[in-house]
C-alpha cells in the first residue's frame, strides 16, 4: 500500500484527487441541480467517497480531474502532471477502459502508458488506488470484449504490485451484473451503481461507512428471451454503434468539457 496508512482517514486535512474518464466523472449519476448547470454536473462514485471521508476528516480537499471520453494518452498528458502538481494524499486512477474496449485495441501497450502514469504518481508518495476493467459477461452484444479486459486487468494488477497500489477490484464485483447498476445507455454506471462502488472503494481504504457494496438486489421479474433480444438489438443501434463512430473518426463526448474540480477545494457537504 502506497502513502498515507489507514489511520490516516482520521487526520484533520485530507486532499484527495481523482482521475479518469466518465466513469470517475460520475456520469449518468447527477445532482439533484444538473439541469441547472451547463452540461450537467454530476456526481458519482469519486464524489460519493470524498462525501464519505468528510465524514471521517476534519476537512477533506478534493479535485476530480477526469472528463468523459479520455483515452488513456490523454488522461497521462493532461491529468497525470496535474495531479502530481497537486501533491495530494490519496489519488484514485481509473483509465484505459474507452482504449480497451476500442476495435483492435492492444492491452499490452495500454498497460504500458498505465505503468508510466503510476511511476510519476508514486513520486508523490500518496495512497494510490486502481481500478480492474468491468467484466463484460453479462452483457450479450460486448462479452467479446472480455478478453482485453481480463489482460489488462492482470497487466493492472502487477503494476499495482509494482508500486504498491490498493486494487478495487470490479470484475469480482457481481453485484453489478444487474441491470439496474447500469444507465440506459449501458456504458455508465446508475446512480445505485455508483453509490455500490463508493461503497466498496471506502472498504478498499478501511473508511467506515454505513451500507453494504454486496447488498442483494430485490427481486425483479426479468423479460422473456425474445425481448431480452430486441432490447440488446436497440441498445446497440442507439449507442453502441454510435460509441464506435465517434472513436473512428476521433470525436468524443468530452470535446470541449472541463474537469469539474480541476483544483483542491473543500468539500462542501450542502
Amino acid at each position: 500500500m502506497s502513502g498515507f496508512g489507514t489511520n490516516s482517514v482520521h487526520q484533520d486535512i485530507l486532499s484527495y484527487v481523482a482521475l479518469g474518464d466518465s466513469f470517475t466523472e460520475g456520469m449518468s449519476d447527477p445532482y439533484p441541480d444538473s439541469d441547472s448547470v451547463p452540461n450537467g454536473r454530476y456526481r458519482g462514485w469519486a464524489d460519493r467517497v470524498a462525501e464519505h471521508l468528510a465524514d471521517q476528516v476534519g476537512e477533506v480537499r478534493y479535485a476530480n480531474l477526469a472528463v468523459r471520453g479520455k483515452l488513456m494518452d490523454q488522461i497521462v498528458t493532461d491529468q497525470v502532471p496535474r495531479a502530481v502538481e497537486l501533491s495530494p494524499d490519496l489519488i484514485t486512477l481509473c483509465a484505459g477502459g474507452n482504449d480497451i474496449i476500442r476495435p483492435g485495441s492492444d492491452p499490452d501497450s495500454v498497460a504500458v502508458a498505465f505503468a508510466g502514469a503510476v511511476e510519476r504518481l508514486s513520486r508523490t508518495g500518496a495512497r494510490i488506488v486502481v481500478f480492474t476493467g468491468f467484466d463484460t459477461n453479462w452483457q450479450p452484444v460486448m462479452r467479446h470484449m472480455r478478453g482485453r479486459i481480463a489482460t489488462y486487468n492482470m497487466h493492472l494488477r502487477a503494476i499495482a504490485d509494482r508500486y504498491g497500489c490498493d486494487v478495487v477490484d470490479v470484475w469480482s464485483m457481481r453485484i453489478l451484473d444487474d441491470a439496474r447498476a447500469w444507465s440506459w445507455d449501458r456504458l455508465h454506471l446508475s446512480s445505485e451503481g455508483h453509490r455500490r462502488l463508493a461503497l466498496r472503494v471506502c472498504e478498499v481504504l478501511g473508511v467506515p461507512v454505513e451500507g453494504d457494496w454486496n447488498e442483494p438486489w430485490p427481486p425483479v421479474d426479468r423479460p422473456d428471451w425474445r425481448s431480452a433480444r430486441q432490447e440488446d438489438l436497440h441498445w446497440a443501434r442507439e449507442f453502441l454503434v454510435p460509441w464506435i463512430g465517434r472513436r473512428l473518426t476521433g470525436r468524443s463526448s468530452g470535446d470541449n468539457v472541463n474537469p469539474k474540480r480541476p483544483s483542491l477545494e473543500p468539500l462542501r457537504r450542502d
